[in-house]
This record gives C-alpha cells, sequence and structure tokens, in this order.
C-alpha cells in the first residue's frame, strides 16, 4: 500500500477518476504537497479539478468523511471554504489501490504576505463563524490538540525510533516535558472545539470573490486560539497590535477570553516537536528525504534543542507580553499644579 502511495503515476490517478464518471483529458499537473499526492486535471468541457490523494495509514475514511462533512457545514452556511465533490453515489471518499481519494473543485485566487486592517477584520469575521459552527457539535473521529498528541506522543516516537543523537536525548527530552506540563496547565480551563488546525496564511486565497480558506486536512479538536496565533505569528508590538485588531472583528461573532493568549507560545512549542515528528514518521517516503535532507543530522538536532530550550525560555519569562493590550475606556485627567507641586 505505502509502495503504491510513494509511486503514484498519473495512469492511476486517470484511471480512478475516469471509473469514477469525470471525463479527464489527460492534462495532469502535480501540485506541491507534502504530506498528500495532489493533482490539477483538466476535464473534457474545459473545467479543472483537482484530487486529492490522501497518504494511507494517515487518516481512516471515518476521518476523512469527518473532514468533509465539516466542510459542508461551513459552506452550508455561506462561508468561503472549499468543499469536495460528490462522487455519482454521493460520497466523497473513494478508494484505489488501497488509498483513499477525493475530488475538489479548483478554486482561483492568490495568497497574501502581509494583512491590512481591514483585511484581519475579514479574516477575524470569518473564522469567528466558523467556530461557532466547529462548536456547535463534536468531532467524533479527529484527535484533540493537546499535550499528550503534540508533545510527548511526538517525543515517545522519536526517542523510540532513536531518531535523537545520543548526547541531544535528554535535553530535549527535558525540553519538551516542561512543556507539556506547562501547556497542560495552562489549558484546563480553556474550551476545545472542531478547529481548522492549520490556519496559516498559505491556506488562504483572496480572489475576485473575498477571500476563503483551504485544506482542512489537519482539522482536529483544540482550543480556538491555535488559528489566531497559525495566522498571527509575530509577537513583536505590531503583532500584537494586528491580534488586537483581529479579536475586536473576532468579538463581533464569537466570545473569547483575552487571556486563552497565554497559549499562544505554548502552542509554538508544541508545534516545533510536532513538526519534527511529523517529518520522522515519514522518513520512509523517498520525497521527504529529497526535501528534507538536512533532517536528522546532529547540526539539525542541535539546532531543534537549542530553539526549543530558548522557546521553553521565552515562555516562563514573557507570558505577561502575550495578551494585547487592552485600548483605553477613557481618557487620563489632565494633569494641573497640584498634581506637581505637593504644598499647593
Amino acid at each position: 500500500m505505502t509502495d503504491s502511495f510513494f509511486n503514484l503515476t498519473p495512469d492511476v490517478v486517470l484511471t480512478a477518476l475516469e471509473a469514477d464518471g469525470l471525463e479527464p483529458t489527460g492534462h495532469i499537473m502535480t501540485l506541491n504537497s507534502y504530506e498528500n499526492r495532489v493533482y490539477d486535471l483538466k476535464l473534457a468541457d474545459d473545467t479543472h479539478v483537482v484530487s486529492k490523494f490522501y497518504r494511507p495509514g494517515r487518516w481512516s475514511r471515518e476521518q476523512i468523511r469527518e473532514e468533509h462533512e465539516f466542510l459542508f457545514e461551513i459552506r452550508d452556511s455561506e462561508i468561503p471554504v472549499c468543499a469536495p465533490r460528490q462522487f455519482p453515489d454521493g460520497d466523497t471518499v473513494h478508494e484505489t489501490d488501497g488509498i483513499f481519494y477525493a475530488v475538489w473543485p479548483r478554486t482561483g485566487g492568490r495568497s497574501k504576505n502581509e494583512l491590512s486592517d481591514a483585511e484581519l477584520g475579514i479574516l477575524g469575521r470569518l473564522l469567528a463563524r466558523i467556530h461557532n459552527i466547529g462548536a456547535a457539535s463534536p468531532a467524533r473521529h479527529r484527535i484533540r490538540l493537546n499535550e499528550q498528541t503534540y508533545a510527548l506522543d511526538p517525543l515517545a516516537f522519536l526517542t523510540t525510533h532513536h531518531f535523537l543523537p545520543d548526547h541531544l536525548v535528554n535535553r530535549f527530552s527535558d525540553a519538551v516535558n516542561a512543556i507539556a506540563e506547562i501547556y497542560a496547565d495552562l489549558s484546563v480551563d480553556v474550551p476545545v472545539h472542531r478547529i481548522h488546525g492549520d490556519c496559516h496564511l498559505g491556506n488562504l486565497l483572496c480572489g475576485t470573490d473575498g477571500w476563503f480558506f483551504l485544506d482542512f486536512d489537519d482539522f482536529l479538536t483544540g482550543p480556538a486560539v491555535q488559528d489566531f496565533w497559525m495566522l498571527l505569528m509575530d509577537r513583536d508590538p505590531e503583532g500584537l497590535r494586528q491580534r488586537q485588531v483581529f479579536l475586536d472583528a473576532y468579538r463581533q461573532f464569537r466570545d473569547f477570553d483575552a487571556g486563552w493568549f497565554r497559549l499562544i507560545e505554548p502552542l509554538r512549542a508544541l508545534r516545533f516537536i510536532h513538526y519534527s515528528a511529523w517529518i520522522a514518521r515519514r522518513w520512509d517516503d523517498p520525497a521527504f528525504r529529497a526535501a528534507f535532507s538536512y533532517f536528522g543530522t546532529p547540526e539539525y538536532w542541535e539546532g531543534e534543542t537549542n530553539d526549543l530550550e530558548k522557546q521553553l525560555d521565552y515562555i516562563l519569562h514573557h507570558t505577561e507580553g502575550l495578551v494585547p493590550p487592552a485600548l483605553p475606556s477613557e481618557p487620563e485627567p489632565e494633569l494641573t499644579n497640584k498634581d506637581f507641586f505637593w504644598d499647593m
């Protein structure tokens, strides 16, 4: 099954879609994706579709369907997302040679590296509406973002399979365990629900019809702030100001406790850990070895360990700066001579 995924050919893709009643012309272009195999195909009516062949062993059929159901819920609420097409049998997930696949409409638009305040407002309101739908019912099959799934489980995989150099195992493990404990403590009373999970600017497109959200492949149950920080990663004064603009817009449709921003830096650290384990789990894929040739070297793990320790230090000493400053509710009183001379 794995070999068939690694060696997926255009013939297999075209044959599968023809069997589903589509009429591809033979024009096929591979799109960028490390996790899955994704192709742009031209059909006989001059339209295009995008086919996604899911990496075997990552998601079950039920987990993929749950992603699609979430997208249909969002789309039916008139929120701009890219939802899959249904096959003639009404399903959205089919299988060929042990590989699940789905077909999507091709969407146009471009990604942006920077957002204006007006765009932050639009996206804040859209994300709040997505989260309203996410909180309306639970995910039955998807994973939950927490210290176990994003820190302790990845650490166990890395150490069990001996990816870490011996001289760094203790340092890396100590940092991971400390971060996991901090996240567990800070997240005790933070509500979780269905979220995008990988809501960075690369998964947003702006086209002639406005903004829309892409690629819910990492959709999971987690805190709303995970989608916040992925869109607004900077923690400098301008980054904090942008968070406040985004938050003000978000609150027009959904409540949000600003104290939840304290999870941002622990979540950033969890992503460091999860990312390394993500590569490690796919190291038998030739595409990963070609794309991440630096992975697994002593220099790589030295850098990852240093970065994780620095992030831990930042979490321990800068928590108070993670919440956007509240706007003053009323102007301060004007000072008079009595404020400067004690004997008046």
